[in-house]
């Protein structure tokens, strides 16, 4: 429970965390940026890591110098297209070998794996770019496409410009808005916000699916 309850913390009161990680790392923040967005975005277990609202937090504390846009940028991206890529290459490796009595099983079962693969060659670019904007669901996509032997050439080039979008609306909203007094002064209540907005396509999915089935 404490370590649900830090992650919570950590995700609600990034900016004064990324503050503490700049004071004790100085440069090296940079790194521990990059590995966060790699983890997140790479490593299919870890999809409850924060993303969006780290994006915009680092962006706001861009604007008064801790961080340089630019770097920031480089980094972000870096971290998400080379995140998507080893997610999606795990996927090809292991997806159809998964136990379907394990967590990741029940989750992604056979018949799941070849759903997704028909929607791929049918959507393929479009899931992979408008879920660069929904948590867990972010992680797992570049998973299932590597499970689904979705054609790499075409998972790569959008898996860029997914990684592009993403990256440069949420660090450059956090670097114009974040620092606009209201939401400075709500800045956690805008946190929520954005982790709201990002989940809701995944919700009205959930919801539309549940209603089919009945």
């Amino acid at each position: 429970m404490t370590i649900i309850q830090n992650l919570i913390s950590f995700i609600l009161h990034i900016d004064q965390h990324l503050v503490e990680i700049i004071q004790q790392f100085g440069p090296l923040s940079y790194v521990i940026l990059f590995l966060i967005v790699f983890v997140e975005t790479g490593i299919v277990i870890f999809p409850f890591l924060p993303g969006d609202s780290l994006l915009f937090a680092a962006g706001a504390l861009a604007t008064r110098g801790a961080f340089s846009i630019i770097l920031l940028i480089i980094v972000f991206f870096t971290a998400a297209v080379i995140g998507d890529t080893v997610n999606y290459q795990i996927g090809k490796k292991v997806g159809t070998a998964i136990s379907p009595n394990s967590l990741i099983g029940r989750v992604i079962n056979q018949e799941k794996m070849t759903k997704a693969e028909n929607f791929f060659n049918r959507h393929g670019g479009k899931t992979i770019v408008i879920a660069r904007f929904m948590p867990f669901i972010r992680t797992f996509v570049p998973f299932v496409a590597g499970a689904s032997r979705m054609n790499y050439s075409h998972f790569i080039f959008y898996n860029v410009v997914g990684a592009a979008l993403w990256v440069g609306i949420c660090t450059m909203a956090g670097y114009f808005f974040g620092n606009i007094p209201i939401i400075k002064e709500n800045f956690s209540t805008v946190l929520l916000l954005i982790i709201f907005v990002s989940v809701l396509p995944a919700l009205v999915g959930f919801m539309k699916s549940r209603l089919q089935k009945k």
